[in-house]
């Protein structure tokens, strides 16, 4: 797909096309995992366009490559929703680095991102399939205080009852802030009806991406959904910024004794199965996020 962000005749080009490419994350089928888009040269692009560009795009985030030396394998990279800037998407990150991968060969990718340097190590295994695993920013987390609690649950039609006394409410970072909500029952979490603006305006006042429900069928698998109202999607049905997150509370919570994988289920409950994989141990504060990505047609 070619867009042109110069509003001009497609006969008369004084600035760039940006070809924007579509990928599906964490998944093996463009019918799964979560759309992103790619855009591989957006040098000539400046903030509007890119935001115009994810918004005609219409998937939760779109990955623009603003900066590249590819003999380094070295990429400053931004990200836009359809409604605004973050800081950091993993979907979106894993949809790039296989896109990237495709064209220049396996091997470890930098990427420059606001929230910092991600890398990004990317393989292909023996049926051909590149695999992708970004190693976050160090990663935090903290118990969420009851405003700021009970502001989500009246949003998301939540009852206190309704949250796993084992897993306590936190505002988790791995680029950027998710509040974490454990589940007390998988059909707690496949019953999700929410007020829409009044969870993105909660989400707003306190600055959080996504809000992160979980429901744990074991310690090494948990089931996840993501409502993400502030970028202008209902749920996003893989959030690798998110699953990266999960893993620094779980290593705060002490969930975590020693080198984990740890398996994440999404997007089931919407018809977008996606699977995440998380590598968390006690002594790093980095969560590793692997998964792959398929091109769209």
């Amino acid at each position: 797909m070619t867009i042109d962000v110069t509003g001009e005749s497609p006969m008369n080009h004084t600035k760039p096309l940006a070809e924007t490419l579509r990928y599906s994350a964490f998944t093996h089928v463009p019918a799964g995992g979560n759309p992103a888009g790619v855009v591989l040269d957006a040098s000539g692009l400046d903030d509007a366009a890119m935001l115009r560009i994810a918004a005609e795009v219409g998937y939760s985030e779109t990955a623009f490559v603003t900066g590249r030396d590819d003999a380094s394998r070295r990429f400053r990279v931004r990200y836009f929703s359809p409604l605004a800037e973050v800081a950091f998407c993993g979907h979106a990150t894993v949809a790039l680095a296989v896109a990237l991968a495709e064209r220049l060969g396996p091997g470890e990718i930098f990427l420059d991102t606001l929230a910092g340097e991600i890398p990004v190590a990317t393989t292909v295994d023996d049926a051909g399939t590149v695999l992708a695993t970004l190693t976050s920013v160090p990663t935090r987390s903290r118990p969420a205080v009851g405003t700021e609690l009970d502001a989500a649950l009246k949003a998301l039609g939540w009852a206190p009852g309704d949250l796993d006394p084992a897993l306590p409410p936190h505002v988790a970072f791995g680029g950027n802030d998710h509040l974490v909500l454990a589940a007390a029952s998988r059909a707690r979490l496949a019953d999700l009806e929410y007020d829409f603006d009044g969870l993105a305006e909660v989400m707003r006042r306190h600055g959080w991406t996504t809000v992160h429900l979980v429901w744990r069928e074991s310690p090494e698998r948990f089931h996840a959904r993501d409502p993400f109202p502030v970028g202008g999607v209902v749920e996003d049905p893989a959030t690798g910024a998110a699953a990266a997150a999960f893993g620094g509370y779980l290593r705060t919570l002490g969930l975590v004794t020693g080198p984990a994988t740890i398996a994440i289920r999404q997007g089931e409950d919407m018809g977008r199965p996606s699977d995440l994989l998380i590598d968390v141990a006690p002594q790093d504060t980095r969560t590793r996020v692997t998964g792959q990505a398929v091109p769209i047609a």
